[in-house]
């Protein structure tokens, strides 16, 4: 029996939906908030990951037609004469996801343990919140912001992947990495953030249905009607943060995720230190 109630997985849920996007670590804020709830338990990895397919659900709706548009030139380069001529753009935009989508799988397999135990300690999460805001201020001011996604190269694709695979690890934000990666290698933030979310699509998708299949039918700190809620809200609220951070990210700057992640890395300090909140 889980020992959320309704009431906190809707909260969870409204918090992974806000969170999940932007580069400031939806499972840092899922990890943090769980202890702070009345129920006072870490919500776990699972229920982070089965979550998660509700936003990817927004992602696959809001970015639909450049989604089926891939598909169908990938496929159609897999059949015989299908590169004749070169490569699409589309077809080699499936390539390239792929390949990107490689490290996170390899290193989730390689430290599954970890991730589910010893990584979500929340002395690991507050650091990782503060270092990574650093990195990510450092290449929003510096990154020349000049590529598009029509430039992106096979060796900056397996480096996008290798900056989302080290969001294994809460409090580094998969799309802050990602889009962290792109800044530093040139690309506009716009051009960044989009293919942050195509990437993550097949990572984070079979992540979720994977933990959605292991935890079936085995006891955990929410039960399956509450985490079906929080997955629902998460879906609705993210789609909402899609259509909004496109329409910022053209334009501003990421400073203020950057500050965001730096008071709540040192507040999650504080209360480290002041005992009210325990690491594991």
């Amino acid at each position: 029996m889980g020992v959320v109630s309704w009431l906190e997985a809707a909260l969870l849920g409204l918090v992974q939906g806000l969170t999940e996007f932007l580069p400031i670590s939806s499972s840092a804020h899922l990890r943090i908030l769980g202890p702070l709830l009345p129920s006072g338990v870490d919500p776990g990895a699972s229920f982070t990951a089965i979550t998660q397919l509700g936003t990817e659900l927004a992602v696959l709706i809001y970015f639909r037609h450049d989604i089926l548009r891939i598909l169908r030139a990938w496929f159609a380069s897999l059949a015989p004469g299908g590169r004749r001529g070169g490569m699409p753009a589309d077809a080699r935009m499936g390539w390239l996801i792929i390949i990107g989508t490689l490290p996170i799988a390899v290193l989730g397999l390689l430290f599954k343990d970890a991730i589910e135990t010893s990584l979500r300690n929340l002395y690991i999460t507050a650091a990782m919140l503060m270092l990574f805001a650093l990195v990510l201020a450092w290449a929003d001011r510096r990154g020349r912001k000049t590529r598009d996604l029509q430039t992106l190269s096979w060796g900056h694709g397996l480096l996008y992947g290798l900056a989302q695979a080290m969001a294994l690890i809460p409090g580094v934000s998969r799309s802050g990495g990602t889009i962290t990666a792109g800044l530093l290698l040139g690309y506009t933030r716009e051009a960044a953030a989009r293919y942050s979310f195509l990437l993550a699509v097949p990572a984070v998708m079979a992540s979720g249905l994977y933990q959605l299949v292991k935890s079936w039918g085995v006891p955990g700190p929410v039960a399956p009607g509450p985490t079906a809620l929080a997955t629902v809200i998460a879906f609705g609220v993210g789609y909402g943060v899609i259509v909004w951070f496109l329409r910022i990210v053209s334009s501003r700057s990421y400073m203020v995720f950057v500050y965001y992640r730096l008071a709540l890395g040192a507040l999650l300090f504080a209360l480290l230190g002041a005992g009210l909140l325990a690491p594991h």
